[in-house]
C-alpha cells in the first residue's frame, strides 16, 4: 500500500515537472497574470466557473482574490459564479443546466471581466455557453483544461493545458497554477 500510494504521489510530480519543463506553458502563466492584473488594475472583476471539483477549485481561486493570498490587502473584485445554490437550481430547473454560467455571465458580465473557465475534459457545455456569452460582451475567456484543451481550445483567448489526462492530476495542477497566478497578482498590485 505505501508503495501505491508512493505511486500516486510520484504521478503528481511527474505532471509538474512536465510543466516546469515547458517553456511555453510557463509563458502562458506569465500571460494570464498579466492580463488578471491588468484587468483588476483598470477596475474590472474575474469570475471563476466549473463544475463538481473544478466548481471546488474556481471558488477556492475566487477567494484568494476577493479574500486575499499572503499579502494583507484591500479585496479584488472576484466570484465563482455558482455560489448562489437559489439562482443555480432556479436557472437549472427552468432553462437547463447548459446555461447555468451563460445566463449570470449575460447579467453581470461587462468588457474587459475576466472568465476564469476550469474543466479538466474542456468540454463542459456549460462553460463553452459561458464563454461564448463572455466573447459577445468583450470578456476575455481564460480556460485551464487537460492536455487536449477539448472543445474549449477553439474558444479561450488564453488556454492553459495541463500536460496530463488524469483528473486528479490535472486539478492537483489547476490548483497550482492558480496560486502562482494569485500570487503573482497580488505582488504585482500591492507590492510595488
Amino acid at each position: 500500500m505505501q508503495q501505491y500510494i508512493k505511486n500516486i504521489i510520484q504521478a503528481s510530480i511527474d505532471v509538474k515537472q512536465q510543466i516546469l519543463a515547458d517553456a511555453e506553458l510557463i509563458g502562458k502563466i506569465e500571460q494570464v497574470t498579466a492580463i488578471i492584473s491588468k484587468a483588476f488594475a483598470d477596475g474590472n472583476k474575474v469570475l471563476f466557473c466549473g463544475n463538481g471539483g473544478s466548481a471546488a477549485d474556481a471558488q477556492h481561486l475566487a477567494a484568494e482574490f476577493s479574500g486575499r493570498f499572503y499579502t494583507d490587502r484591500d479585496p479584488l473584485p472576484s466570484e465563482a459564479l455558482h455560489c448562489n445554490s437559489s439562482y443555480m437550481t432556479a436557472v437549472a430547473n427552468d432553462y437547463g443546466y447548459d446555461v447555468v454560467y451563460s445566463r449570470i455571465i449575460k447579467g453581470m458580465g461587462k468588457p474587459g471581466d475576466v472568465l476564469v473557465g476550469l474543466s479538466t475534459s474542456g468540454n463542459s457545455v456549460n462553460i463553452i455557453n459561458a464563454m461564448e456569452q463572455a466573447k459577445k460582451i468583450g470578456m476575455i475567456n481564460v480556460g485551464l483544461t487537460g492536455e487536449a484543451g477539448g472543445k474549449m481550445k477553439a474558444i479561450c483567448d488564453h488556454l492553459i493545458n495541463v500536460p496530463s489526462k488524469d483528473t486528479p492530476r490535472i486539478q492537483e495542477s489547476h490548483i497550482m497554477i492558480g496560486h502562482i497566478i494569485c500570487q503573482l497578482v497580488e505582488e504585482q498590485l500591492f507590492n510595488k
